[in-house]
């Protein structure tokens, strides 16, 4: 008996030691929690932004060479936001919850009527997103992204980013799609240019600000879209080109108005020239410039007919024998220093030989593949490449880099540029 008792006490001690090691857990977490919640909450509710100083925004960017006090442009999202909308975006446009619960996609900047144009009319489309962030430390400059998916295959990717002199390397591929000559520029002074499969556009500097020079040299903040494989020939889908231009119009004034400034773009489909179509050259004028002979081997070989930027733009591109994006031979002048600043870096290291020209004129180089020059001309940096995609004429490239220069600076009234190249040439 004596032994039963003493059983039944030790499991009652047993128990209530087990129940209150329980508690003290229990509490433990409990005020762990609620540290972490305070701790959370801290970090996520701090100061609201300084408001911006208002500006009605000029877009022409003739207008915009001279320095403008840099605007801070920041934007305060809490991150665990970011992950409830990555995982509950792509459900939400069919139910009506969640951050699409008012019918509108893209960071708010799309209707349903919206994203049915962009799609034929179709509504059957799923999204998601990332919200536009922006490095409060760094010098990225914003950043996000949204995707529109129809369960017929195609699909759009919108991106917000800043362009800096990485996107003008050798290699880029968004210099390469984004700045084709299939792309036709935008009109009415806008930065910006659009395709049947692509299109992009320049927030303007009077909503955020033009660079400071003393920077590490950064290039526009743009929104753009594209919708899978770049195609290469000259029938462009003017319906679908407008639609896309039409669309990152509206993306760009959504988010000027979020950062708090006046005044909207218009609708740029009216003073869009019409898409390129393949040029048929003539020998003394390679990419339609005069005074540029067309080198003795695309003469002989053919190589494609080149497809040629048309209208006044941002940048005036010479492409032919396009691969995936990617062309063959490229001509190119960048004209607005804005992005002509995506190519600094490169014009600054970019090879072992350099290019000379007149004291002051500019800097560049040339190598068995590729030559350019960023000349400093009146209204900013211009800069003239000569890209191909490999290294079998060097002799060409060097020929046609002196050249191409001087006429195109001509044309432009940067001239008169006149190279002299390492090795004589």
């Amino acid at each position: 008996m004596n032994d039963s008792e003493n059983t039944q006490n030790a499991e009652k001690a047993e128990n209530a030691e087990n129940t209150e090691k329980a508690e003290n857990t229990e509490n433990s977490e409990s005020a762990e929690e609620t540290r972490s919640a305070g701790h959370d909450t801290a970090d996520g509710s701090g100061s609201a932004a300084p408001p911006h100083e208002r500006h009605r925004p000029w877009w022409h960017w003739r207008r915009l060479t001279g320095s403008r006090p840099r605007l801070a442009v920041t934007t305060g999202v809490a991150g665990a936001v970011i992950g409830a909308l990555i995982g509950g975006a792509g459900v939400a446009w069919q139910t009506g919850t969640g951050p699409f619960a008012d019918d509108r996609a893209c960071w708010g900047a799309f209707s349903r009527d919206d994203v049915a144009a962009l799609f034929g009319g179709k509504r059957d489309i799923e999204t998601s997103e990332v919200p536009i962030t922006s490095d409060r430390i760094g010098n990225e400059g914003p950043s996000g992204e949204c995707r529109l998916r129809s369960p017929r295959g195609r699909r759009i990717t919108v991106q917000a980013h800043r362009l800096d002199n990485w996107f003008g390397g050798s290699g880029d591929r968004w210099a390469d799609e984004f700045l084709s000559a299939r792309l036709t520029p935008l009109g009415g002074g806008l930065l910006g240019m659009a395709s049947d499969t692509r299109a992009w556009l320049a927030v303007p500097d009077g909503c955020v600000g033009r660079p400071n020079p003393s920077d590490v040299p950064n290039g526009p903040t743009v929104i753009d879209l594209e919708t899978g494989w770049t195609v290469y020939d000259d029938e462009v889908d003017t319906e679908a080109r407008d639609e896309l231009a039409r669309a990152v119009v509206k993306l760009v004034n959504h988010y000027m108005a979020d950062l708090g400034c006046t005044g909207t773009i218009a609708d740029p489909v009216g003073e869009m020239p019409a898409p390129p179509r393949f040029l048929d050259e003539k020998k003394d004028a390679m990419c339609g410039v005069k005074g540029l002979p067309l080198p003795g081997a695309y003469q002989r070989e053919g190589r494609g007919r080149p497809l040629v930027t048309r209208g006044d733009g941002p940048v005036r591109t010479c492409d032919r024998g396009v691969l995936f994006g990617h062309p063959g031979l490229r001509l190119m002048t960048v004209e607005d220093p804005r992005l002509a600043v995506l190519y600094d870096g490169l014009s600054r290291a970019g090879a072992k030989e350099p290019v000379k020209a007149g004291e002051g004129d500019g800097r560049g180089f040339v190598r068995d593949e590729m030559g350019m020059f960023q000349a400093e001309c009146q209204t900013g940096p211009v800069t003239f490449l000569v890209r191909a995609d490999d290294a079998d004429r060097p002799g060409d490239i060097r020929t046609l880099l002196t050249r191409y220069v001087a006429a195109e600076a001509d044309r432009i009234g940067c001239g008169p540029l006149r190279l002299t190249l390492p090795g004589g040439g």
